[in-house]
């Protein structure tokens, strides 16, 4: 029987996480979740452990009937529904699901992807791919793979790993609401855009427990996710128990990084001196540490400052959080972090001055990294201006684009030359009602936009297309930097034999136009509405299973896996590790040195000169030779080494210069002085 999905609904007051009493719209799905035997299961991928749906196939399995593949999606999102419109209501929901069996040896489970260009992060070549049970097997032209394989034509276009999404809030409870977009429609959504996995954040209110909160994020995944994904935990509040769950977190349960906020003062941010703590923790664990990067005391004196003028639209979002207060932060986050010497990743690099902070530190060999996100790649601030509330308000997130128009375009030329390194698109989407909550203060206007399934498309039209950066590039900034960082690579990240069959043919000859009336999110805007975008996914795999299929979305609910996160990323710790141990012997020289200096001259110890010495012949041990003043200097009685003129005088092409100091007539007595009283030219009195 269908059942109902129940969304939470907003709260008119400023509690960031108190439920809302008004239901909004239910959405009623038929589904066939139930026919999923494995839906509940833990979905957690210890590494080094082969998935339970890898394990070879055995003869008895291979003669199985096969299971027909799962039906197209035929579901059609409804019209946005207005503020004012009566809602019903709404119980749990369920959405359609097919359980895909790799028991069998069907085309489900074999794939052959033929004649396209396989497109890594470091080259591109020509050539086929067979994928069996989720992983790739074979790489190469004229391969000989088994019978019963689906055969996907990819001549003419790009096959390149799926994109990783860095950064997502699904279902997140915010300012009074939760996020529309849950585990299913989110990674569906993603699905369609490309990108193969997402990691999430663990963000719970200020004083609950690090592990009850990744427990609650994980029950709210496992069942509903369509795609691999991992989780970040956020430290919104310092104490030793926080500093004992970081450890758990990082041995226990597959996390490598904690996200900390300078910004919503008392809600999520913390203090100078907790945030250089827990950086400390960080380092210690192997983890990285990951800031948002704003001035949350300087943001709540300009807001309160902006209601006083009276201004409460959703410009005052964007004028309360000018650019120097994001590079401000970013620039105190770098410092707390080097001196705790713990990598940094800043999230969300909205603006030029952020990221000329971030270039800069690279630049002194600081290990630091920058993520933009689509929406500061694809487009900017001058919308919070727009006449029209529910446009300027449906742009509102933090930190907040730029109204410099230019800005995407400096950002875009950043990522394309390494300034830059990851992407990911801060996904976090309320409706027109949950914006409304704002509506007489912009304070309170949920902070949150699209991205997740637009992100790659986006960063193709921005940047490939416009001759910024190459596919290569395109590759490196959308999955394989990302999977470098948070230590998954090469199962993810990398078309190669043995990493997971996460592949997208990317068509680069087609477009699509950006709508929210043809987007598979479940929010009711899109901030990239009208664009055009050259560069679409045509035949999207995740693990091995084709869930796009020339534009039709196939997913199942709960058929994504947790991946684990291992600590100590060698491309964040490499340099870490060396520069300690460089510096831990430099200091104890340094002690040494120290110890050993006295006020008084000091004779060095070292072993006797046992080298060559040069041999001096008797001419040059001459008495001519003054050798107790200046060896150089010859003891001649003659001061001049040229002869006399043949009158007896002086030869005027002699220097008088010597090296000792010599002079010519220093053996002379002195003369007395005489007085000229008609100098050269006329004395100076007298009347002429």
């Amino acid at each position: 029987m269908p059942r109902e999905r129940k969304i939470p609904s907003p709260e008119p007051d400023f509690d960031f996480f108190a439920p809302h009493p008004h239901p909004t719209k239910v959405r009623v799905i038929n589904s066939m979740f139930g026919s999923v035997p494995d839906a509940f299961d833990g979905k957690t991928l210890e590494l080094g452990k082969e998935s339970p749906r890898r394990q070879k196939k055995t003869t008895e399995d291979a003669t199985a009937t096969p299971t027909p593949e799962p039906e197209l999606e035929t579901k059609t999102e409804p019209e946005p529904v207005p503020v004012e419109e009566v809602m019903k209501p709404s119980v749990a929901s369920e959405v359609k699901a097919m359980a895909w069996d790799t028991s069998d040896g069907s085309a489900q489970s074999r794939l052959f992807i033929k004649g396209g260009r396989i497109v890594n992060d470091d080259q591109s070549f020509d050539a086929d791919i067979y994928i069996e049970d989720g992983i790739i097997k074979q790489i190469g032209n004229n391969l000989v793979i088994p019978g019963g394989a689906r055969t996907i034509e990819a001549k003419g276009k790009l096959v390149i790993p799926g994109g990783i999404d860095t950064h997502t809030h699904m279902q997140l409870p915010f300012m009074g609401t939760h996020a529309v977009d849950d585990f299913y429609s989110g990674t569906k959504a993603a699905l369609a855009g490309g990108t193969t996995m997402i990691i999430d954040f663990v963000l719970d209110q200020k004083n609950v427990s690090l592990l009850e909160a990744y427990d609650k994020w994980r029950n709210w995944a496992d069942s509903k996710v369509c795609c691999d994904y991992a989780l970040h935990s956020c430290v919104t509040w310092w104490s030793p128990e926080v500093a004992k769950e970081m450890d758990i977190l990082c041995k226990e349960k597959g996390i490598n990084s904690f996200k900390m906020f300078l910004a919503y003062k008392d809600v999520f941010m913390l203090e100078d001196n907790e945030l250089y703590e827990v950086f400390k923790r960080c380092r210690e664990l192997g983890a990285l540490g990951m800031v948002h990067a704003e001035n949350g005391h300087l943001i709540a004196e300009k807001s309160s400052e902006m209601i006083q003028h009276g201004i409460t639209g959703p410009e005052a979002h964007e004028m309360c959080r000018p650019e120097e207060v994001e590079a401000e932060a970013t620039n105190r986050a770098i410092t707390l972090a080097n001196q705790a010497n713990c990598p940094l990743y800043i999230v969300h690099v909205m603006s030029k001055s952020a990221a000329k902070v971030v270039t800069k530190a690279r630049r002194q060999g600081k290990v630091v990294f920058g993520e933009p996100i689509a929406a500061s790649l694809g487009t900017d601030g001058t919308h919070y201006w727009n006449k029209c509330w529910r446009h300027a308000a449906g742009h509102v997130m933090g930190p907040p684009l730029r109204p410099d128009p230019t800005t995407p375009g400096y950002l875009m030329d950043l990522l394309a030359n390494n300034d830059l390194q990851v992407t990911g698109t801060d996904n976090c989407t309320f409706n027109a009602d949950q914006k409304a909550l704002g509506k007489d203060d912009f304070r309170k206007i949920p902070n949150g936009v699209n991205g997740v399934e637009d992100r790659m498309s986006v960063i193709w039209e921005k940047g490939v297309h416009t001759g910024k950066m190459d596919p290569c590039r395109f590759v490196a900034v959308t999955s394989t930097n990302a999977a470098k960082i948070f230590n998954i690579y090469p199962q993810k990240g990398r078309i190669a034999v043995g990493s997971d069959a996460d592949i997208v043919v990317w068509n680069p000859n087609a477009s699509r136009t950006i709508s929210a009336k043809t987007h598979h999110q479940a929010v009711d805007f899109n901030i990239f509405e009208g664009m055009l975008c050259h560069g679409v996914a045509e035949y999207v795999m995740t693990n091995g299973h084709v869930v796009l299929d020339e534009g039709q979305v196939r997913v199942t609910q709960g058929m994504g896996r947790f991946i684990p996160l291992p600590c100590n990323s060698e491309t964040v710790f490499s340099r870490i590790r060396e520069r300690e141990r460089v510096g831990n012997s430099e200091m104890v020289f340094n002690r040494i040195r120290e110890r050993e200096r006295t006020t008084k001259p000091c004779k060095v110890e070292r072993e006797p000169y046992d080298g060559p010495v040069a041999k001096i012949t008797a001419t040059q041990m001459s008495e001519k030779m003054i050798v107790a003043d200046n060896p150089i200097i010859p003891n001649n009685a003659e001061f001049h080494g040229r002869p006399m003129t043949s009158s007896g005088a002086r030869n005027l092409q002699d220097s008088t210069f010597s090296l000792s100091g010599q002079q010519i007539d220093e053996k002379s007595p002195r003369r007395s002085t005489t007085r000229s009283l008609n100098p050269p030219g006329g004395k100076s009195s007298g009347l002429w």
